[in-house]
């Protein structure tokens, strides 16, 4: 940990890495930006991620190509009531079983795999939650005479809705963070219907797997100094539970890891109140994740992710996150422009752009980027 605390050039390259990576699996996704990074910055805690949304709101295709660009052994499944265990886990080894030995074949399974998705999560049994818990908490397999530790870095669990029941109640509660994915709205409509005809693009695929710069940001993490922001922490989670937001001990124990993690993502091994824009993630209604942002919005107002723009944006609502957010969105339509004058689309997209960076911010006062980044849209929109 020590050797990379005095490498930041290393950390920043590790995160920027990470960062396209989220550029990329974002091709061809609407407003599914902040999914993609909460993945990441939940891999980086070593966190799980729970996703809530309704059918066909791209929960799946958010996390599944987010997956693909972190690299590593992959192990997707949708759940139902009648899913066996060893669908999940793998079936018994027949050869040690003649030995009068039970243990299991888990080659390609989710006891191998690095990066988990399992979709309708609360749908699985007793037999697969129980199997599943210990590889949550613990990251070990125990199943018969088998007794295997798990790669995981981090499983997301997809619903529709909350459970009603409390002991899948306490099952939830074992993914940290949590999101609450929605429809797209009006204003990006035509940008949805544009890249769903557009049904062929993907993702590019990255040159290797990002899981050793993962593992490395996930190192800086485990050794971030969070000596002086702790203060400042326990007086968020004072304010969160006056609030009525319930957060038991073990969530405001773990939300360090968020913190850490972001960052780490952020290049530093220091920790800062700007770094407290993640602990709406462990609010878990989307009730309570909206009240914490008000509650804690004076004490992330600064807050900005240089890697996670848009996770930033969406849970500090503060000038900063919003300037780095507009900044990053600015460069992906430039990069996205051919030589030649915008075309009608590019034109629509561009024009947005500034017309809310004009409503948000006195270009004055405005950070120095996103004044750079107004100039460079406009110059590109007179071509």
């Amino acid at each position: 940990m020590q050797k990379i605390s005095t490498q930041p050039h290393a950390l920043s390259s590790d995160a920027t890495a990470l960062r396209e990576a989220v550029t990329l699996a974002r091709v061809g996704l609407v407003d599914r930006e902040v999914a993609a990074e909460v993945v990441v910055l939940c891999a980086v805690a070593g966190e799980h991620l729970l996703v809530i949304g309704a059918p066909g709101t791209a929960k799946s295709e958010a996390v599944r190509r987010t997956a693909g660009q972190l690299g590593g052994r992959y192990f997707e499944y949708l759940l139902g009531r009648f899913t066996e265990p060893n669908e999940i886990f793998g079936s018994v080894d027949l050869r040690r079983l003649r030995d009068g030995v039970v243990e299991f074949e888990t080659a390609g399974m989710l006891p191998e795999a690095e990066v988990a998705f399992l979709d309708e999560v609360f749908l699985g049994s007793t037999a697969v939650l129980n199997t599943l818990l210990g590889i949550l908490n613990e990251r070990v397999f125990r199943r018969g005479s088998t007794l295997l530790s798990c790669p995981l870095r981090v499983c997301v669990g997809a619903a529709n809705t909350l459970p009603d029941d409390p002991a899948l109640a306490a099952f939830a509660d074992r993914f940290l963070a949590r999101i609450f994915v929605t429809p797209v709205p009006d204003a990006q409509l035509d940008e949805l219907l544009e890249v769903g005809w557009a049904a062929g693009s993907r993702p590019v695929d990255p040159p290797g797997s990002l899981l050793p710069a993962l593992d490395r940001l996930t190192e800086a993490a485990r050794g971030c100094d969070l000596s002086g922001v702790r203060g400042l922490l326990g007086t968020a989670i004072r304010r969160l539970r006056q609030a009525g937001v319930p957060l038991s001990d073990r969530r405001a124990v773990r939300s360090q890891r968020l913190v850490a993690a972001a960052a780490a993502l952020d290049g530093r091994t220091v920790a800062s109140g700007d770094d407290l824009w993640v602990l709406p993630l462990i609010a878990p209604t989307p009730d309570a994740q909206a009240l914490a942002r008000d509650v804690l919005s004076d004490l992330v107002a600064q807050a900005r992710n240089t890697s996670l723009v848009f996770a930033a944006e969406e849970f500090a609502r503060g000038p900063q996150a919003r300037a780095a957010r507009l900044v990053e969105t600015g460069r992906r339509l430039l990069d996205e422009l051919s030589a030649g004058p915008p075309e009608r689309d590019d034109r629509m997209r561009i024009e947005a752009t500034l017309r809310e960076i004009d409503a948000g911010f006195v270009l004055a006062d405005a950070p120095q980027a996103l004044q750079d980044m107004r100039g460079l849209l406009v110059a590109a929109i007179q071509r």
